[in-house]
């Protein structure tokens, strides 16, 4: 049996900022995040880059191995982006964040680098599948700081890990799909501003994916987000080869 993606994505600016650093993208085989730091433009830049690397991806139904194929995209876009500073000194330092996950066959591969996050809603029940790369998880997980500190913590944004054109670690791993699993991809934006028992409510109520990830957004936004909220949101289905 080969499984697809019925996705969808939203993304807003937020209640603070001036210019969007997210990215994303929603297909057919792939949903990626991608929040770009370094401020404006330089971090806009990081993450279109990243997102354009992976995005070939959606349109290679062969692909045998989806992990080693993210891996190879993201390292051909760090790639990039050391280029990119290295021929325009203003650009210096800019980086971004990325997680993705792309299907093929029956499998779900997931790459992830920062603090975008990463969850899989199956049977009622909604697992993080990603840990953040940041100083104040460090913390949590030193047991220095507890999960509700963590979320209040000035600090809380500062990450250990990006794409920014030099050496970096990601965290992969290969999930077994499953037809009516919901899939959720999101920057820190949206996972800053609800808790996650409201994400659970929203991915096992709104009825397809383009309504799941509005309504996230618009939740945020009404929660008051400082940051550009972007979401994506995957049903896994049977591939019958249409569009999506």
């Amino acid at each position: 049996m080969s499984l697809a993606l019925h996705a969808a994505a939203v993304t807003d600016i937020g209640l603070v900022r001036t210019n969007n650093e997210d990215s994303v993208h929603a297909g057919r085989r792939l949903i990626a995040v991608a929040d770009g730091i370094g401020g404006m433009p330089a971090g806009e830049l990081a993450s279109d880059i990243v997102i354009k690397a992976l995005a070939p991806l959606d349109r290679d139904p062969a692909l045998a191995d989806p992990v080693a194929a993210l891996m190879d995209a993201v390292a051909a876009a760090n790639e990039d982006i050391r280029a990119a500073c290295e021929s325009d000194e203003s650009q210096d330092g800019m980086g971004t964040t990325v997680t993705a996950m792309l299907i093929a066959g029956e499998q779900i591969g997931l790459m992830h680098v920062g603090d975008s996050r990463g969850y899989l809603f199956r049977d009622d029940t909604l697992t993080q599948l990603t840990k953040d790369d940041t100083f104040v998880q460090s913390l949590v997980d030193q047991g220095l700081l507890t999960l509700a500190e963590a979320r209040i913590h000035p600090r809380r944004s500062i990450v250990t890990q990006a794409i920014q054109g030099s050496d970096f670690q990601s965290t992969t791993s290969l999930l077994q799909a499953k037809p009516g699993d919901r899939l959720l991809v999101c920057s820190d934006g949206l996972s800053d501003a609800l808790e996650d028992e409201q994400l659970w409510q929203v991915l096992r109520s709104s009825a397809d994916p383009a309504g799941c990830a509005g309504h996230l957004v618009a939740m945020a936004l009404s929660a008051g987000a400082t940051d550009n909220v972007t979401v994506a949101v995957a049903d896994v289905v049977v591939d019958n080869g249409g569009p999506g």
